[in-house]
């Protein structure tokens, strides 16, 4: 078992929950079998999605730590709760979705005159304020320096850090036959000011396309299945999983 005592809830979201635990620099993570879509208007339980997403978020934190990535992750849990939690550092979120575009698809082509399947290059950085109540809106540069929430040079270096982890993901996942369309990341500080790459990374903040299907529906291994009422949600996260696997090493236990 891992050494650390469960604490109370910190904080739930629509797809986990974060628990504090009785070391102050140690969170523990619970992935929800929860999947929502449209702000969580679309609601459903998916028996094994929380489990994947936790070991895809696990392989896939600890490939890009080994390429230099900083991130909050310490490790799987052991025992009862290993397949459901993960050991973080506890981080001050910044209220920004970071999202990397690749490809053309999903709310960009309502909002722009670029067809689905574009080449998107270089990548598009774009930033959304993180908040149910407004909407998650774009924010434009003007925008974001009102919000004051990050300085200038915080600002360069959490795009520095961005197009690193889509460089890094965009190699790993092509050796799975999968192309990275587009991601969305959230980052934050611990505490002692680092910079880090927190929350998750899976197919419910991923969109991926399996390269070796070419009918625009089939492809789709991630949650957009859940969205535009595909079905075999399930079995495309485990399709995920299974190739994620194949190319990484076993995540590590904490403790």
């Amino acid at each position: 078992m891992s050494r650390y005592s469960l604490g109370g809830l910190l904080y739930e979201g629509k797809a986990k929950r974060v628990f504090a635990t009785d070391q102050p620099d140690l969170v523990a993570v619970e992935f929800k079998d929860d999947a929502t879509a449209f702000n969580a208007l679309k609601k459903a339980q998916l028996a094994g999605k929380g489990a994947m997403n936790c070991r895809i978020s696990a392989l896939l934190f600890e490939h890009l730590a080994r390429c230099g990535v900083p991130t909050h992750y310490l490790g799987l849990d052991a025992g009862d709760r290993s397949s459901h939690w993960m050991l973080v550092r506890p981080v001050r979120v910044i209220p920004l979705e970071v999202v990397i575009r690749n490809v053309a698809a999903g709310s960009l082509c309502k909002q722009m005159p670029v067809e689905l399947g574009t080449l998107l290059e270089p990548p598009l950085l774009d930033l959304y304020y993180k908040d149910d109540a407004f909407g998650d809106p774009l924010l434009t540069e003007a925008r974001l320096e009102r919000l004051n929430l990050v300085s200038p040079a915080q600002r360069a270096e959490m795009e520095r850090l961005a197009r690193m982890i889509n460089t890094e993901l965009c190699g790993l996942l092509d050796r799975c036959g999968l192309q990275l369309v587009d991601f969305k990341i959230e980052l934050g500080f611990t505490q002692s000011g680092e910079l880090v790459l927190a929350d998750e990374i899976s197919p419910d903040t991923c969109r991926l396309w399996n390269r070796a299907v070419g009918d625009a529906n089939d492809r789709i291994l991630d949650k957009d299945r859940f969205r535009n009422d595909l079905g075999g949600v399930v079995e495309a996260y485990g399709e995920v999983l299974k190739r994620v696997q194949a190319v990484c090493p076993e995540p590590s236990i904490y403790g």
